[in-house]
């Protein structure tokens, strides 16, 4: 499936899809993660955790597989309760959403968060006793957080919209390569 084939969500994850086959398998998983500037301990513990938790859900009416993979077409599906609400059901960006977001958050500059208006929107997006759905937005934001914030500390609202479709993670991964062939020159 060619890029301009995925909607948002599918752009999103398949810069996992190291293969090029649709699915993403935890190995796939991990390599992005190292891939995009991930630390092993992290990129093992978000292979294990995204795969374990989106599989099934990708996959559905099919047998469970212990080879966990998740199926890119059906991304969708996996879209968790208490999440940001920036994608629809069908996985198409939802601009209004994504505004919101920083309208109601972005306190100290109205274009990044800082870690502490962050967590404010992670707390403001909860459902009730919704354990599993507040652990997924928090991960997956906290992640972002690291990888995406600035130097002052800010995440700044175009890293948001580049992680919403996939396009940062291809950004880190060749700021990873540049650094790597300027310290084998040096």
């Amino acid at each position: 499936m060619a890029d301009t084939d995925l909607n948002v969500l599918q752009r999103h994850v398949s810069f996992f899809d190291k293969n090029h086959d649709g699915i993403i398998y935890p190995a796939e998983t991990f390599q992005g993660f190292q891939a995009i500037g991930s630390g092993i301990l992290l990129s093992y513990i978000a292979a294990i955790f995204i795969n374990v938790g989106l599989s099934g859900k990708t996959r559905p009416g099919k047998p469970f597989s212990k080879d966990f993979p998740i199926e890119i077409k059906n991304i969708n599906f996996a879209k968790h309760s208490s999440d940001s609400g920036l994608f629809d059901k069908d996985g198409r960006f939802i601009e209004s959403k994504f505004e919101e977001i920083f309208t109601n958050n972005a306190h100290t500059r109205p274009d990044a968060l800082t870690s502490d208006e962050l967590e404010g929107f992670l707390k403001s997006n909860r459902q009730p006793k919704d354990y599993g759905g507040w652990l997924a937005g928090y991960v997956e934001w906290k992640i972002l957080y690291k990888l995406g914030k600035d130097k002052d500390g800010f995440l700044p609202k175009d890293t948001v919209r580049a992680a919403c479709d996939g396009s940062l993670f291809e950004k880190l991964a060749r700021g990873k390569e540049l650094i790597k062939e300027e310290n084998i020159r040096k």
